[in-house]
């Protein structure tokens, strides 16, 4: 009986161990697999539970967002370039051996499958000839020939120290031109000469050359260029860097799935792209610039300025390094260190140029999409959100107003009444903005339809009469196909005539079509073509062929052409051949619009949305993330999207709420909607027509029931309530150069957990943002950094020693968000439109650290005026709250008096360590009836203090 029990006990245990091997077997690939094949994955585990929204208890340290793939082993001695990267002007072959070695490189088989089998030996770039550190020329070494293209047999380098923190360090071939940027597009800004230099350059002369940078106070080498496979032809360059950590974030602009990016030889294509952000191409704006996080917090940014088609290879540990491959221009490199994530932006925010300072009205919620159809049916949808009482500052115009799709008009059989109906916008207190886009309508038949609609209606003889029209190899007006069939295209990089040319018909909209607009939407700006090219296609040539193409969307179309979805790359444009240009598109005509509506109305600030865009664009127009899907990983997406704009320099930017493609769904656009509360750019916008739906449903704040709009609208309000305090960080954003929408990263640097978080985010330095984003959420697992942080609805306190996972119920009500202590948080009274809500009374939310201590600042000007900042028409006020005893509220300038009479007259307090006793205002005593317990949050109410002129509160804290 006993060797029965034993082999039946033997049997179980053998079962067991066998089932826990396939388990691990199974694992093991599923792994595998998701490195080798989807390593920016967004899944991420939820969790289920119910329950009353509260603080929340710890649950130990769970990541809130994936974990980055691991690279497979690596077998690298160093870091390695790869000599033959795909190539989409070939058809798709395997790398061989005897194809590597013919090219002079070296045959590897990597353990990591991702990694390239053949790479460049030490002996192929270039070589030291002459010079010092400033000024050297350089020559080359290995095969003469790349692509079928002669190589550069010397460059010339210069290294420029840019003040104490940045650098140049700029490569050019030595007897010929190529193209490069012009400063009429892109000037970089020099700040004062270096007195106290931060870094040290050294030129690396074998076994290959390069330029290594040094950060002198951690020994960081921050760029290292002496890496094999350094080239350059007129039509293949290429250049690697090796990095001091993986720690990289930026490279735009890409529908990127996390926010730091997988190192795991990912490669990413920079190429404007008329391409909606539901995969990993290359998309609207070119952004060639990263930031890097260092050890210690410290971190430093990358811009290569360089408009050509390129791409960026991305290498992993232990030898993490960036390749870059561009098809045209020259190796302009700008190197940015920061003792920090934001002191590294903002060297790279004031050599690109700060952003433009948004209007307050800008900053409130937008209705809009497209798909109205008629104006009464644009009518109906705006007046149901008046009448159920959503704040929202702007109702915006689709295609569908203008007659068959042509600028600067107005479909007098569908849209007659539109001028009186933006007229009644405006008496509301709202605003009203328009779509244009770039293709100008030039078939005849149409063309004449226009006129007829609009009387004096002349746009396109105008253009060929001003000469503005990008022009074809041929010297002809290269004709495309847009929304009103055959268009021609503005050249926006004649930036006189292009302005003069645009202001006309901006003026023409205004004066004759009589729609007072406010702000101008400026869309398919890559600009986008529905045919390849032009209506007659383009000529064989190596512009439109060039003999390398980098992995851009579509690129292998045609054999290998550029110009799929846009302009042939030989069209002729002020600043250069399209091939150079191109990228440079929506950044002229950005700059272009900008120009006329400031000529226009000189006093105001111009509002100018834009789709695409590029480094330095920011001065002159905002952005959002384009065409996004109504899909629950696009909730994710958009915060990846918009930390990552941040970086490249754009405080406002948004995506459209609950999604542009498709149906959206209840949950999903209940959930976006939170989620949106803390967008710097809040709009909700979705298409007519879709994929074989015949009418998208509307997804407004009124679009479902009384609960969904009731919920909606609860969260409008919060936003619209804290207002004074995000616009005041976008006059920080205009004027420091810091970012308004923050990774926990870039504020807790040295905290190894917020690296790669992204589904949590903080407006500003003060507000934490921890929304739920997946279908079916109940409770999100958010991260709190040290310090204290406060529930907004209660002033529950989550306190973290040293950083804290903590698991928070998420009822389909509820946006969970916390006030960092320290925090002192300036707010209003919300009413339907910013016009009223800037009347309302203020009030205080005091969220004290550790020391019972707080500060903040609060910036009110008028709100519109162009350049209030520097002509010192502004109200700036600081607040000190010290030994949780005594807060000062002191106005630091005073050139500006806010109308209503503008007061505080609520100031609350988290964290305090007792109620407050023996409270006086200025001096004077306030009776105890001024003091209130509101769950867990104090407040002083029913005081009145005037915002321009300076205040003292003390009391004393019963413990």
């Amino acid at each position: 009986m006993a060797t029965q029990n034993n082999w039946g006990r033997h049997t179980f245990f053998m079962c067991v161990l066998f089932l826990m091997a396939a388990a691990a077997i199974a694992m093991s690939a599923i792994v595998l697999h998701r490195m080798l094949n989807d390593d920016d994955s967004d899944d991420s585990p939820t969790s289920a539970g119910t329950g009353r929204p509260v603080s929340g208890a710890e649950v130990g340290n769970p990541p809130t967002t994936p974990t980055r793939s691991t690279p497979l082993p690596d077998s690298r001695q160093g870091a390695v370039v790869d000599c033959l990267p795909r190539n989409l002007r070939e058809p798709r072959q395997d790398v061989t051996r005897g194809e590597c070695e013919r090219r002079q490189c070296i045959w590897r088989i990597a353990a990591n499958s991702r990694a390239p089998k053949c790479v460049f030996p030490d002996t192929v770039g270039y070589k030291f000839q002459t010079g010092n550190t400033n000024h050297l020329k350089i020559s080359r070494t290995g095969p003469e020939e790349v692509y079928g293209m002669r190589v550069h047999p010397e460059v010339d380098v210069t290294v420029e120290d840019y003040g104490d923190n940045a650098l140049r360090i700029y490569f050019r071939p030595s007897k010929t031109q190529p193209f490069e940027i012009p400063e009429e597009a892109l000037k970089i800004n020099r700040p004062a000469p270096a007195t106290d230099k931060q870094y040290r350059v050294e030129v690396v002369k074998t076994p290959t050359f390069g330029i290594k940078v040094t950060r002198n106070s951690t020994g960081s080498v921050v760029f290292d260029s002496s890496l094999p496979g350094l080239t350059f032809s007129d039509q293949f360059l290429q250049i690697s860097t090796r990095l001091p950590t993986d720690n990289v974030y930026g490279f735009g602009e890409h529908n990127h799935r996390r926010y730091r990016h997988d190192m795991n030889w990912k490669t990413w294509t920079i190429f404007t792209r008329d391409m909606a952000p539901v995969d990993e191409w290359n998309l609207y704006g070119a952004h060639p610039v990263y930031m890097n996080l260092e050890k210690k917090g410290k971190a430093n940014m990358v811009f290569l300025k360089n408009s050509n088609a390129m791409e960026v290879t991305l290498q992993p540990s232990p030898y993490p390094a960036i390749t870059y491959r561009t098809i045209g221009g020259v190796l302009d490199f700008y190197v940015f260190l920061g003792e920090n994530p934001n002191h590294a932006l903002q060297q790279y925010i004031h050599a690109i140029g700060h952003p433009a300072m948004p209007p307050y009205w800008t900053l409130g919620f937008h209705l809009l999409r497209w798909g109205y159809e008629t104006l009464d049916r644009m009518k109906i949808i705006h007046e149901r959100n008046v009448n159920a009482g959503i704040p929202f500052d702007a109702q915006w115009g689709d295609i569908d107003y203008m007659y068959k799709k042509f600028d600067y008009t107005v479909d007098k059989s569908t849209f007659k009444e539109l001028p009186e109906f933006v007229d009644q916008v405006h008496k509301e207190g709202k605003k009203f903005v328009v779509i244009v886009d770039c293709g100008i309508g030039s078939r005849d038949d149409l063309y004449s339809e226009a006129k007829n609609n609009s009387a004096g209606y002349r746009m396109y003889e105008d253009g060929l009469e001003m000469d503005v029209f990008v022009k074809n190899s041929s010297g002809q007006v290269l004709v495309g196909k847009v929304w009103p069939e055959e268009s021609v295209f503005p050249d926006f990089t004649n930036i006189e005539n292009a302005t003069k040319f645009w202001k006309k018909w901006i003026q023409y909209f205004n004066d004759t079509e009589r729609v007072h607009i406010d702000g101008l939407w400026i869309d398919m700006n890559e600009p986008a073509n529905f045919v390849q090219g032009s209506v007659t296609g383009c000529p064989d040539n190596h512009w439109n062929h060039p003999p390398f193409i980098p992995q851009i969307f579509e690129g292998d179309r045609d054999s290998g052409s550029l110009y799929y979805k846009t302009l042939c790359m030989d069209g002729v444009q002020h600043w250069g051949s399209h091939y150079d240009v191109h990228s440079l598109y929506g950044h002229s005509e950005s700059i272009v619009t900008y120009n006329a509506l400031v000529e226009l109305n000189p006093n105001k600030r111009p509002f100018v949305m834009t789709r695409s865009s590029f480094a330095g664009t920011s001065k002159y127009a905002f952005k959002w993330l384009g065409d996004n899907g109504s899909q629950w990983r696009q909730l994710h997406w958009s915060i990846v999207g918009m930390l990552e704009f941040q970086l490249f320099g754009f405080p406002l930017i948004g995506a459209d709420i609950c999604g542009f493609w498709a149906q959206a769904q209840y949950e999903m656009c209940l959930r976006w909607y939170q989620l949106g509360t803390f967008y710097p750019f809040a709009r909700n916008h979705n298409i007519y027509k879709n994929d074989g739906v015949e009418y998208a449903r509307d997804q407004d704040p009124t679009a479902w029931n009384s609960t969904f709009t009731d919920i909606v609208r609860r969260y409008i309000r919060i936003r619209y309530k804290f207002l004074p305090y995000m616009y005041s960080q976008f006059k920080e954003a205009h004027i420091e150069a810091t970012m308004v929408l923050r990774s926990l990263m870039f504020e807790f640097p040295e905290d190894e957990n917020t690296w790669s978080i992204d589904r949590q985010f903080m407006f500003g330095p003060s507000l934490l943002i921890s929304p739920a984003l997946d279908e079916g959420q109940t409770e999100v697992t958010a991260y709190f950094p040290k310090g204290r942080w406060f529930d907004y609805y209660e002033g529950e306190e989550t306190r973290s020693s040293d950083g804290r996972f903590v698991t928070i119920p998420t009822p389909l009500s509820f946006l969970p968000f916390h006030a960092r202590g320290g925090s002192i948080i300036p707010y209003q009274n919300v009413a339907n439109s910013t016009q009223y809500s800037r009347l309302n009374p203020m009030g205080l939310w005091c969220a004290l650290d550790e020391s019972y201590s707080a500060s903040g600042s609060l910036y009110v000007d008028d709100g519109e005026s162009i350049d209030s900042y520097t002509t010192g028409k502004y109200l700036e006020l600081k607040f000190e709250l010290k030994e949780g005893e005594h807060l000062t509220i002191s106005v630091v300038h005073q050139g500006y008096t806010p109308p209503g009479n503008l007061s505080f007259t609520v100031i609350e307090f988290s964290g305090l360590p007792g109620v407050p006793t023996s409270l006086s205002i200025d001096g004077r005593p306030i009776e105890a009836r001024h003091i209130q317990l509101k769950h867990k949050i104090v407040q002083l109410v029913d005081i009145k203090l005037d915002i321009t002129k300076n205040h003292t509160v003390n009391w004393m804290v019963y413990k």
